[in-house]
C-alpha cells in the first residue's frame, strides 16, 4: 500500500496558496469534541500538530474509536458533499493545532476556479481512496482467524 496522501503536499503550489488564503489557525485542548456524528459539516481542518480520534456511536453507546488523524492529515470531508453532515465524530486525542477552512467558501472557490476545484477534488479523492483501502485492510485482518471457513448463509452469524 502506498503512503497516505496529504492535502497540502498533493496540491500544486499555486492551488495550495489559493487554499491557504482561506485558512485560519485554531487549536483544541485534549479531549475536546471537534464535531459530532450527523452534525452540520460546514468546515474542515488540516492538522498541524497533535492527533484526533474519529469515532462512531454503535447502537447509541459511547463513541467507538475507528481511526486516528495525525499531523498533515485532512480532518473532515463531509463538507464537500450534500447533505453536509458528519459521518463520524471527532475528538482531540492530544492538544491539537490545525488550519481550519470554511467548507462553503472552499466550495465557492472550487466552483469559480475550475482548475483549483479539480485539484481539490482529485486530492480529496486520493485521500479518501487511501483511507478506504486502509479500512479494508483492517477489516480483512479481523477476518483472518476465519480464513478458509465458508461464509455463513444469508442472515447467519460468522463463526
Amino acid at each position: 500500500m502506498t503512503a497516505p496522501q496529504r492535502l497540502l503536499t498533493s496540491l500544486p503550489p499555486r492551488h495550495r496558496a489559493r487554499l491557504m488564503s482561506l485558512a485560519r489557525e485554531v487549536s483544541f485542548p485534549q479531549g475536546a469534541r471537534i464535531f459530532e456524528e450527523r452534525g452540520a459539516a460546514d468546515r474542515f481542518w488540516i492538522v498541524r500538530s497533535g492527533s484526533v480520534t474519529l469515532d462512531l456511536r454503535v447502537r447509541g453507546e459511547w463513541p467507538t474509536p475507528v481511526s486516528t488523524i495525525d499531523p498533515g492529515d485532512l480532518l473532515g470531508w463531509s463538507w464537500l458533499f450534500p447533505p453536509y453532515a458528519w459521518d463520524f465524530g471527532a475528538e482531540a486525542f492530544t492538544p491539537v493545532r490545525a488550519w481550519e477552512f470554511d467548507g462553503a467558501a472552499v466550495r465557492r472557490r472550487c466552483d469559480a476556479e475550475c482548475e483549483f476545484g479539480y485539484a481539490m477534488l482529485r486530492s480529496v479523492a486520493e485521500i479518501l481512496a487511501h483511507r478506504v483501502q486502509t479500512a479494508r485492510t483492517r477489516l480483512l485482518d479481523l477476518c483472518v482467524p476465519h480464513a478458509g471457513q465458508p461464509w455463513p448463509a444469508a442472515g447467519g452469524a460468522v463463526p
